[in-house]
């Protein structure tokens, strides 16, 4: 028995000494945290920039009071930290609580430097510096900030604030207190801005004391700096688009056709990028969050809409592209589609009309009768679902029905309904008569205004769009061939070129006729996108008509016609891209509008 006691001891002695010495790492963490310490060395954000070479974010120095938990246990006076860095004792508690949280703070270790308090004032940081040698475990950490040279473009650039328990888990590169691309850019190109920490190994006395560089600095490692970014946005541009929807919800956007780059994105309301700066931006974004008009909303890319009459020209390109129409096609309208008992109403012209002056004066009865006569052409599709799902397809591979893929997070898909949704709507009974308003880009289908200019680059281009992408350049890195690859679409040359004189029509004479005072020769189409309230105010073109510069699209809700706002503004946004800037006469209408306010009453968005 006796044997047996002593073997069973030793064997406990042996199995704890194994743990210890090899399958624990706190003992070499404690004598490292003693003798060395690592001293974080943050990289440079890189620097953006627009397409002009105008720089919009870049870098102001910032300090962090850092913490080794497992130093400031001993000898600490507390009440003169306090006073030091102008905190009340309450504040450290709560602080110091969090830090030792490891549901807040999943990456805790008592050995390595934790955030204690970010983005201290120069004069604190001042202060602090002369009395740091009083509190052992607390040492500066030097970093940056961003800053904006810009108010505009907020929901493009995004920001950047502290990284979440989330974001740690997602990615072993980032610790407690490191900072992280929030929004915008600055988070989908955040791998690349954020660039790669260095280490500085620091060697201790046995009082703590730092005695300088650990092996003369032979295992330290230098920072390596985010890359530099150019963005295809105009800055200029975008903050005539944003003057222009003050007073407004809605949203512009114009896109570089031969390149698929966005020129400007705006999207109303928005807010002041240097808001969400510095110990300033929870305050900013949760006053921002509150607010029942939701600014920190991008609709250019999150509002999903009735496309309204924009749609038409989807419409006249998959009619003609399946043999449904010609160019010469003539359909009635009296004051709109009539058939069966079923009305969808239009404005006054001539009719008959064959297809050009059909998209020129946006005529409601052409487009309803080429869906009616597609959904219900047996001879070219056995049923029903089989000529709803064509009419999809080539929908489709227009952009519409899916994310276009843009280079920001957050876009939404928009709706292009197929036969198994009237399917499941309608228990498998149901023709082009039940789903006629689609035809108008009313009833089910709903698409973001990116979507809209995206619609507006691809006739630009005659069948074909590379994905909108908001980034131009990546400092010594090529873009994603996503953003430099063509995708065409299904419907023919043909049918462009008939689509875009339809287009020039309307802007000479038609319902775009605003468009013809210009020296350059801009294409348009309008909507007006019915609603519950007051119908939403839309326009979609390019110019000039051979040589397009640039395709926009505007949306701005409870507008009115098309014209009311929609052609106006994609007017002016225009004649400030192609011309450089804006005439006399343009400036006054521009202030005119930008004057101009819509009542949204107290309903929140």
């Amino acid at each position: 028995m006796i044997g047996g006691v002593a073997i069973i001891i030793v064997v406990i002695y042996i199995v704890r000494l194994f743990f210890l010495q090899l399958m624990s790492d706190d003992y070499k963490k404690n004598a490292d945290s003693n003798a060395f310490l690592k001293k974080i060395e943050y990289p440079s954000r890189g620097i953006i920039y627009d397409r002009n070479g105008e720089l919009l974010v870049y870098n102001q120095p910032a300090y962090d009071i850092m913490v080794v938990m497992n130093e400031a246990k001993n000898h600490l006076d507390t009440l003169e930290l306090c006073q030091t860095l102008n905190i009340t004792r309450q504040e450290f508690d709560e602080r110091m609580a969090n830090i030792k949280d490891r549901v807040k703070n999943p990456g805790y270790s008592r050995f390595t430097q934790q955030m204690f308090l970010n983005q201290i004032s120069d004069h604190d940081f001042s202060v602090f510096q002369e009395k740091m040698y009083r509190f052992p475990g607390f040492y500066v950490q030097k970093r940056s900030i961003r800053q904006y040279e810009h108010t505009n473009a907020a929901h493009v650039l995004g920001d950047v604030a502290e990284v979440s328990p989330a974001d740690i888990e997602q990615d072993s590169y980032y610790q407690p207190g490191d900072y992280i691309g929030k929004l915008g850019v600055e988070r989908f190109y955040e791998k690349y801005l954020r660039g790669e920490k260095g280490v500085q190994i620091l060697l201790r006395d046995a009082h703590g004391r730092i005695q300088g560089s650990y092996k003369n600095g032979e295992l330290d490692r230098m920072p390596v700096p985010g890359k530099n970014l150019t963005l295809g946005i105009d800055i200029e541009l975008q903050a005539l688009a944003e003057r222009l929807l003050e007073g407004k919800i809605g949203a512009v956007v114009a896109i570089e056709p031969s390149t698929g780059e966005i020129l400007c994105m705006a999207s109303s309301p928005s807010y002041d990028p240097r808001m969400m700066v510095g110990r300033q931006r929870s305050k900013s974004q949760r006053l921002l969050g509150q607010d029942s008009w939701k600014p920190l909303l991008n609709r250019s890319i999150m509002g999903q809409y009735p496309p309204g009459s924009t749609f038409k020209t989807t419409q006249a390109l998959t009619f003609m592209s399946e043999g449904i129409i010609t160019h010469q096609t003539a359909y009635p309208c009296y004051h709109g589609f009539v058939f069966k008992g079923l009305r969808v109403g239009c404005h006054g012209h001539g009719s008959p009309l064959s297809l050009i002056p059909a998209i020129s004066t946006s005529c409601n009865g052409y487009f309803c009768w080429g869906l009616y006569h597609m959904i219900g052409d047996r001879q070219r599709y056995p049923t029903v679902q089989d000529a709803m799902n064509r009419w999809r397809d080539y929908m489709v591979s227009m952009g519409f029905g899916y994310q276009l893929g843009v280079d920001l997070p957050g876009e939404k898909r928009g709706l292009i309904p197929n036969a198994q949704f009237y399917d499941n709507a309608y228990k498998g009974s149901w023709n082009g008569l039940t789903i006629i308003s689609i035809s108008i880009g009313q009833g089910e289908v709903n698409a973001t205004p990116l979507q809209i200019a995206n619609l507006g680059a691809t006739i630009a281009n005659r069948g074909w769009f590379i994905t909108p992408h908001v980034v131009k350049q990546i400092e010594d890195e090529e873009l994603d061939t996503l953003y430099t690859n063509r995708r065409y679409t299904m419907a023919s040359a043909e049918a462009y070129d008939y689509v875009v004189q339809g287009m020039r029509s309307a802007a000479i004479g038609g319902t775009c006729h605003e468009l013809a005072k210009y020296d350059f020769m801009a294409c348009g189409k309008t909507g007006t996108a019915q609603n519950r309230g007051h119908d939403h105010s839309v326009f979609m073109g390019f110019a000039p008509m051979d040589e397009p510069k640039i395709a926009v699209a505007v949306y701005v809700e409870n507008g009115g016609w098309g014209a009311t706002y929609g052609v106006p503004i994609g007017g002016l946004i225009m004649e400030k891209y192609i011309n450089g800037e804006l005439s006399n006469a343009s400036e006054s209408r521009a202030t005119d509008i930008q004057n101009k306010r819509i009542n949204y009453g107290s309903a929140s968005r």
